[in-house]
């Protein structure tokens, strides 16, 4: 693995007072490269894993560190977003690791879609709080709604239990895709092994990044979709929490 030294992180941009990226105020580093075409995908700039700026993973840190003060007394931290970042996860190691030594709380924000290696293991061990992007229960749900399959984020679910990792689950409410109450039940369902799922975070569909789309010219397949009421979001919290998962929403 590369050293804190030989290590660069390819990055879109960051955030310095981030308060839905975990818990606590957070500096977020949000990561350029993604495997998946998520059809409401609100960054789609970050796709080109060559866009972006890269920064060597020494001044990255160093970058990080001036708000370590600010983080600390916040009970915050530092989030990896994205992008996937597990795109670079060679670069995350010595980045966390060093990180890890500073004593700032580290969480990843990802789908998962990566394969299983020393490599992840070690990103994994080193993470405080995984943020995990269900995106599909149903393998063909998820193809039609990223591109890719399911198993990857799985395996890397069956990691996180194995590793005993914090983990909040985010599943993005996209109505007449993933918005039924059976939905709920399902997941609810499919949860209960794990337990080192601390809660699941709901997220209704929201079409703010619809304009970046037209700059890269690029189809908008949702444009049909309106953003869930609040109701259902309540409904389907409800059903979560009556199979004992707790939920965290807006």
């Amino acid at each position: 693995m590369k050293t804190l030294e030989q290590a660069e992180l390819r990055v879109h941009s960051f955030e310095s007072g981030g308060t839905v990226d975990g818990p606590g105020i957070r500096f977020v580093v949000f990561t350029q490269g993604c495997p998946l075409r998520c059809k409401y995908c609100h960054n789609p700039d970050t796709w080109n894993p060559k866009n972006g700026k890269a920064y060597p993973a020494k001044t990255l840190v160093n970058e990080i560190l001036k708000y370590k003060t600010f983080m600390t007394f916040s009970k915050g931290g530092v989030t990896f977003s994205g992008g996937e970042p597990l795109v670079q996860k060679e670069s995350l190691v010595p980045i966390f690791e060093k990180l890890k030594k500073e004593g700032v709380h580290i969480a990843l924000d990802t789908a998962g879609t990566t394969n299983i290696d020393e490599v992840t293991k070690r990103v994994v061990e080193l993470t405080d709080l995984v943020m995990l992007d269900v995106k599909h229960l149903d393998p063909a749900g998820h193809k039609n709604l990223t591109g890719m399959t399911n198993e990857k984020c799985f395996d890397f679910l069956k990691l996180l239990k194995e590793k005993n990792v914090r983990t909040w689950v985010r599943w993005v409410v996209v109505p007449g895709v993933n918005d039924t109450e059976e939905y709920a039940h399902q997941l609810a369902a499919f949860l209960k092994p794990y337990d080192n799922v601390e809660l699941v975070e709901i997220l209704p569909y929201h079409k703010s990044g619809v304009f970046k789309w037209k700059e890269l010219g690029l189809n908008y397949e949702l444009n049909h979709i309106k953003e869930p009421s609040h109701e259902i979001i309540e409904e389907l919290a409800s059903i979560l929490e009556s199979a004992h998962i707790k939920t965290l929403y807006a």
